[in-house]
């Protein structure tokens, strides 16, 4: 029963990335821990025909179950649940905004408090690497120890949270942050940002803040 719960959600996660904008076709990825790995969305299927039974599981060593080709991102997602292992979602998408400013290899610095959902002062961009190998998954593990959400340069973006609900709503809110950041010229000057002391007081009141989800 609780596969088939988090398989769905997987589902209604890509289906509503996609209808936010916050992805486009089946170029973004998402996984849930479960047991001793994960669940992942398959390879190369519309996020439109997936069902439950597609959702693939592969376990802590990375061996996926059999008959199903998991995500060609598979990789850098269980480096996540390596890395983070108080956290059990990963998103991976593609949105514009995001991936503008990751092909730039910028970090988003401290424009808004609103950095400080990801934990960090920073939203990070980690070097580019070829997707799906194991450069890219070393990248991520290092990344995402430093913060909740990552950009990566000439790819995307990463976020990962307590689960699928809050990591969606951080990948909205990476979004709005790489949008503001387009906005205010942070590609071509250094914009102002807030002291350090005042994003630390900010990350320490986030503890408790943010969506609240039952999960």
């Amino acid at each position: 029963m609780e596969r088939n719960w988090l398989a769905q959600s997987i589902i209604d996660t890509c289906l509503e990335m996609n209808a936010s904008g916050l992805n486009q076709g089946t170029s973004g990825n998402v996984s849930t821990r479960y047991r001793d790995g994960m669940l992942i969305t398959p390879s190369g299927i519309p996020y439109v025909k997936l069902t439950t039974e597609m959702i693939v599981y592969v376990d802590g060593n990375g061996i996926p179950e059999p008959g199903k080709t998991p995500s060609t991102e598979w990789l850098f997602h269980l480096a996540c649940y390596r890395a983070r292992p108080e956290l059990n979602a990963v998103i991976h998408t593609h949105a514009v905004n995001s991936t503008a400013v990751a092909i730039m290899n910028h970090a988003i610095p401290a424009i808004h408090y609103m950095v400080a959902v990801t934990g960090c002062d920073h939203i990070p961009c980690i070097p580019y690497d070829t997707f799906g190998t194991k450069e890219l998954a070393e990248s991520v593990f290092l990344g995402i120890k430093e913060s909740k959400s990552l950009l990566m340069q000439h790819h995307g973006m990463l976020v990962m949270e307590i689960n699928l609900e809050k990591a969606l709503w951080l990948a909205g809110e990476t979004e709005t942050l790489a949008e503001l950041y387009l906005k205010i010229g942070g590609l071509h000057y250094d914009p102002p940002v807030l002291a350090t002391d005042e994003m630390n007081r900010v990350i320490e009141k986030f503890k408790n803040y943010g969506l609240k989800t039952e999960k």
